[in-house]
Parts: C-alpha cells; sequence; structure tokens
C-alpha cells in the first residue's frame, strides 16, 4: 500500500449534507483572517511563555523577565504586541506598570492547546 493511498477518496462525490452544514458553519473571510493572526501570535514561544506565566497572575516587567530569563527589552518588546493584539492589559501604579492577561478566554486558549499538546 503506497503512503498516500489512504488519504484520497476512490469516488470523487461530495456528501451534499455535509458540505451543505460545513458551509453553513463557515465563518467569514475576515473573522477567518483574525483568527489566524490571533494564532500567528500565539505562534512565537516567547510570548506564549509571556502569556503562560501571566496566567500565575499580575506581573510587572521585571517580574516576568526573571520568571523567564529574558532581557527586560525583550519582555517589553512582546509585551507591546501582546498588548496590540488585545491579549494583555496594563495598569499603572506609581513608576511601575502591571501586565495581566486580558480576559479568560486567554487562559481557555492555552489550556486547550496545552491539553492538545499532552495528549
Amino acid at each position: 500500500m503506497k503512503e498516500h493511498e489512504n488519504e484520497f477518496c476512490e469516488i470523487n462525490a461530495p456528501h451534499e449534507e455535509s458540505v451543505k452544514k460545513a458551509k453553513a458553519a463557515l465563518l467569514d473571510t475576515e473573522t477567518l483572517y483574525d483568527v489566524a493572526e490571533l494564532f500567528k501570535i500565539f505562534g512565537d514561544s516567547t510570548r506564549t511563555s509571556i502569556l503562560a506565566t501571566l496566567s500565575a497572575g499580575e506581573m510587572c516587567v521585571c517580574d516576568i523577565a526573571e520568571v523567564l530569563n529574558l532581557s527586560v527589552s525583550a519582555v517589553s518588546h512582546q509585551l507591546r504586541i501582546l498588548r496590540h493584539n488585545k491579549l494583555v492589559k496594563a495598569r499603572r501604579c506609581g513608576k511601575e506598570v502591571f501586565y495581566s492577561l486580558s480576559d479568560d478566554h486567554v487562559v481557555k486558549i492555552l489550556e486547550t492547546a496545552t491539553e492538545h499538546v499532552k495528549e
């Protein structure tokens, strides 16, 4: 048996009900683009590490840098990207800025991805 033999149907006849159901559930182009962009943000291991670190709670840049053994500059750069994409939020307290995850959706995405990878 050839390697790709099981990947294609021998009959080229779409199942109308399945196709109709999938088309009805398909997201609009703009939403699909936004989802793809979100996954690009999660596609960087440094950004994902920062998000995972912030899942433990609010932290300043210095704390995150210490946890991840990165420079403050590198963490700040990634936090700017995460903030621009509404994955983290910032709170100023005097001379310090504390970061946290924007909402529970970010936690759920991380948890779901982690579960999937560990399967």
